[in-house]
């Protein structure tokens, strides 16, 4: 099944990568650039790197590798979790994780990496930012709140959370304004014809053009469903098993969040939207579950809007099978 000449499992944590070829066995370099060019020199013409997504350690290696014309994949780590466990490992270590990694890119067909732009890579690092000042943000206004109710609140604790909370305001609008920046100078009519959708908020389109590279990485409006994680998963067996069906939840959290938060808007202005909700809770269904096909609803329009490249309209019917 796999057809490179050599395959390589990597296990990547703060200070060093372990590394585990299929043909040449486990090797250990720095995390760092050094590591990375040393990694590079012995790697042979026609392999493939996979690593599994850890957050900022995989991102600078997999971007260095794929700059530099290797192949890479990155994988979701539930999968080599779930790997793993079916082979009843007792060990585990990074050896044996890297291990581990090699050994299932050789029996599974893995996804290629596809290196971010910068403009993807600072859009992404600044919704980050953003996400950590909107709670302490949260957190001051609560903390603002409680002092408030004392009823005899210290003066100096009271201004300071006020003025932590202003400055906390800038910060956020200013990265919001750097965000939106970023994304009109590339996809400024896309960002147009998301925005266009009931429910569709800007800081959502946004998102999704950052997440998707403007809808670039995926060819069907199912596949997009899966990334973000609000496709349903069924749990049936025999003739006793007969599990309620939930959203997989494996998926991007964030995206997913943004969504679900906009299907409360979508619920009232959303004519299509609206037509979900109410067929469902009209069956007894419950609200929420509504709520996450309303969301699943606005997030094939918004893939259907972005590569049609026409604007939403709530007479269109579309004539093609589901």
């Amino acid at each position: 099944m796999n057809k490179y000449k050599e395959t390589y499992g990597v296990d990547i944590s703060k200070g060093v990568f372990d590394v585990h070829g299929s043909n040449k066995g486990h090797n250990q370099y720095k995390n760092d650039e050094t590591g990375f060019k040393k990694y590079l020199k012995e790697l042979p013409e026609g392999s493939l790197v996979v690593m599994e997504a850890t957050g900022y350690y995989h991102y600078r290696l997999a971007q260095f590798l794929y700059k530099k014309g290797v192949t890479v994949s990155v994988v979701n780590p539930l999968s080599i979790k779930r790997f793993i466990q079916m082979k009843l490992a007792k060990v585990k270590t990074d050896k044996s994780d890297a291990r581990a990694i090699c050994d299932y890119a050789l029996i599974n067909e893995v996804p290629l990496y596809n290196a971010l732009t910068d403009t993807q890579s600072e859009c992404l690092q600044l919704f980050r930012l953003l996400d950590t000042y909107l709670k302490q943000r949260t957190a001051t206004k609560n903390k603002i709140h409680g002092e408030a109710v004392l009823g005899v609140p210290s003066k100096f604790v009271y201004r300071s959370l006020v003025r932590n909370k202003k400055q906390l305001d800038k910060e956020v609008e200013a990265i919001e304004s750097k965000i939106l920046s970023l994304v009109k100078e590339d996809q400024q009519e896309q960002l147009t014809l998301l925005t266009s959708i009931p429910g569709i908020g800007q800081k959502t389109a946004l998102f999704l053009i950052v997440v998707t590279d403007g809808f670039s990485k995926f060819e069907t409006a199912s596949q997009l469903c899966s990334y973000v994680g609000i496709t349903p998963t069924v749990r049936e067996s025999g003739s006793s098993v007969r599990g309620r069906a939930r959203i997989s939840k494996v998926g991007n959290r964030k995206l997913r969040n943004l969504l679900f938060l906009c299907a409360f808007n979508a619920c009232t202005h959303n004519k299509a939207c609206r037509a979900v909700y109410e067929r469902i809770v009209n069956k007894g269904k419950s609200k929420k579950l509504a709520l996450i096909a309303v969301a699943n609803k606005l997030l094939k329009q918004s893939f259907a809007i972005a590569k049609s490249r026409r604007p939403y309209d709530e007479t269109y019917v579309s004539i093609l099978p589901r």
